[in-house]
Formats: C-alpha cells, structure tokens, sequence
C-alpha cells in the first residue's frame, strides 16, 4: 500500500491485529501473492479473479490476528463467470477454506448500499509499500506487511472511458468498477479532476493507493465490503498527463479501481449460501439445537421464509438480523452476526448461519437469540416489529461438577 505518509514503519499505515482488520488476509497462489478478505460466516476469503492466472489448483490464506499467525490451505478457488482479463470485468474469486477460519478474524459483509462514489473508504493490504513521490519500492525486506490507507470513490471508470476514449484501452463494465484517484494535495496531481473535471485534492497524509501485492484487498466503507482491488493505471488525454513522473508505480497521480462489490452482492450472497454443510431446506429439517463441537466452529441455522406473493418478480426482500446473548456469550460461545439477508427474484427462502465456538470444556447448555427486524418488500404481519428465535448451544464435554 502506497500511502502519503513515511515508509511503512509509520504506525499510521500500520494495520495492526486488533484493530478490526484481521480478516484482512494474505492469499498465495502458484508462486504469486495477493490480498483478500474474510466473508460473514467464516467459510470463503473474497478476493481477485485475476490472481489465478497461472493457477488456481492450489491456494492458501495466511491470516494475522490477536492470537497469532496461522495459514490455511484452500479446498477450492472460484472464478467469477464471466471474468475478463484484459478488462478486468468481472475480477471476482472466492476462496474456499479447508478448515474454519479462525475465530479472532474479523467477518465482513458486502456494502449493500449504491452511494459509494464520493464516500471515503479505507483500503487495507499486503502490497509494496513507498510513497507517492516515488512510486512503490521495487521490494519489501523480510514478509509482506499489512498496510491502511484512505481515498474516495470518484466515480464509476465508465466515466473515465467517456471522456478519454482510445486513450483508455479497455471497456470498464457499467456499474461494475469503482475508481479513484491517488492526490497530493495540488491540482497538477488531481488526476480526475484533470481528466474528468472532478475535482479534488485528497485526504492528507491519510491518502493511499493499492500497489502490487494489494490485489483482492478490500476498501471498506463503514466496516463493509465495497470494493476489492483490481488495477491502477497512469492515464492521460492528450497533453494531459496528472502523473507526478508519468512511469506506472502507484505514485500521485495515477488511478486506482476496485470492482463493485454491491454490484456483485447477489453472487455472493448466492455462493455461500449453497456452500453451507446441511443448512435446512424446510422448517422441520432447523435443529434448535446445536452440538458446540471440540474446536473450530460449527453452524446453527435459522431459516426465513417468505410467504407472499412478489408486486414485481424482480422484487428484492430484506430483513436486517443480529444476534443476541442469551446465557451463551458472543465471543466465547458463539460469534456475533449482524447484517441484512436479501431474497433475490426467484428466492422464497434463505438461511441466516451463525459460528458456534467449539471447546473442550465442560460446561451447562447455553442459548442465544437472533432478532429480525425492518422487513423490506414484505411484512412480518399486524403490529409485529420483530422477530425472535432462540438456539441452545449443547455442551458435548462431559459433564459439570459442582
């Protein structure tokens, strides 16, 4: 991560274990690395198409969190349909985890909301470090570190191929990439206030730019999921040219662009949900209770069904749900969830899954709650504003002395 700041060492580019980035995640595949991000559930690392272009047959996830270093190998990589190289259209992957993730790195959902150009969002990696006078180093010494920076999204890069044409080479798909600039503060460096008249002069000494090694990173807006890092590039139009030394390195200047995450959201809402092991297809096949497991986690299901009939077949439904203490605890007992489910058209129903922590230690059964709340597109009948639904958390270890 090219940030304005110092080098790396500089704590404010740090993103350091704690402090709400440790599903941030390191991805290796066939001699490359990239970057990636932890999915709600624990079960799939979301990150670029384009980091498999030699390989996806084999692929691991380096995760740094609270308690330590550990690397899990993948089960199985998958590219988004419809992935185009040479315009990277469609840089989508997800990386399927052959063992849960662990329990102290952070989930994240995607952005649900279509407001993010001219949002500030926080872009986290394990890219090159360097400054944007000079572009990225042309290596780290020793393990590639995690890096934050800041920006805005500018706009949608189909803006940018309106307005330059041939002088951009490749065809963004519409609603598909987020771009955004890399400034210093001066108007000759206000790339897409050059080349688009949209202007703007950055964030300081907290404006930062992917570099390599940030592909599949994600820039998170309020703590969710709105873009995933695709590309940079160092534009011009004519004797226009913001580059600060016109070489393609990610210095000030030059243009990020991460792919949409709201606009892929239904694939991949879609792909964890047919990936969860014996999720519940029917009210009598939800198990109320769930077997805490000797380690790692485990799911407990709740099912939503809906029961009417659509105005409009395209008709999105959504509930908001978070998870409540009963006597099990959140972080201890289970890991909290909170977000909103969509039905998309043609779906009736979905499952909610909720980490259950398994131990090896003895102790009572133990419940918690999940509350449904602010149905969009439906109702959940007269008068009622919530829903609730409870799980007991079986203890499996032996029993309690007293």
């Amino acid at each position: 991560m090219v940030t304005t700041a110092s080098f790396y060492a500089d704590q404010r580019s740090r993103a350091l274990s704690g402090q709400g980035y440790d599903g941030v995640v390191r991805v290796s595949s066939g001699g490359y690395f990239g970057t990636g991000v932890l999915l709600y559930g624990g079960q799939a690392v979301l990150t670029a198409a384009h980091l498999f272009a030699n390989s996806a047959a084999a692929a691991s996830v380096y995760f740094e969190t609270s308690s330590g270093a550990q690397t899990v190998s993948a089960s199985s990589v998958t590219i988004l349909s419809g992935y185009e190289p040479g315009a990277a259209n469609n840089d989508l992957a997800l990386v399927w985890l052959s063992t849960a993730a662990p329990t102290t790195a952070n989930r994240y959902a995607p952005y649900r909301g279509s407001d993010e150009i001219g949002q500030t969002m926080t872009l986290v990696g394990y890219g090159l470090a360097g400054s944007g006078d000079t572009g990225t180093t042309s290596a780290d010494p020793g393990a590639p570190v995690r890096l934050k920076g800041a920006n805005q999204f500018d706009a949608d890069a189909t803006a940018l191929k309106s307005a330059l044409g041939v002088e951009m080479g490749w065809t963004p798909l519409a609603g598909g990439q987020l771009v955004a600039d890399f400034d210093n503060g001066a108007s000759a460096q206000d790339a897409l206030g050059r080349l688009i008249a949209h202007p703007g002069t950055g964030l300081g000494l907290d404006e930062g730019l992917i570099a390599p090694g940030d592909s599949g990173g994600p820039a998170f807006i309020n703590g969710s999921i709105a873009g995933i890092a695709s590309y940079t590039a160092s534009l011009q139009n004519g004797a226009t040219n913001p580059d600060i030394d016109a070489v393609s390195n990610s210095s000030f200047g030059e243009i990020g662009a991460w792919q949409r995450v709201s606009h892929y959201q239904q694939w991949i809402d879609q792909s964890l949900r047919a990936h969860y092991l014996n999720a519940p297809g029917t009210p009598q096949q939800v198990q109320k209770s769930v077997a805490e497991g000797g380690s790692g986690t485990t799911y407990a299901y709740f099912l939503l069904q809906f029961t009417g009939v659509r105005s409009d077949p395209s008709q999105l439904l959504s509930v908001d749900y978070t998870t409540r203490d009963g006597s099990a605890e959140a972080g201890s007992d289970y890991l909290a969830a909170k977000g909103t489910l969509r039905l998309y058209p043609g779906e009736d129903q979905a499952v909610i899954a909720v980490e259950i922590i398994g131990d090896a230690l003895a102790e009572t059964d133990e419940t918690f709650y999940l509350d449904v709340t602010n149905p969009v597109g439906g109702s959940f009948g007269p008068d009622v504003v919530t829903l609730t639904a409870m799980r007991t958390i079986v203890n499996d270890d032996g029993g309690i002395w007293t």
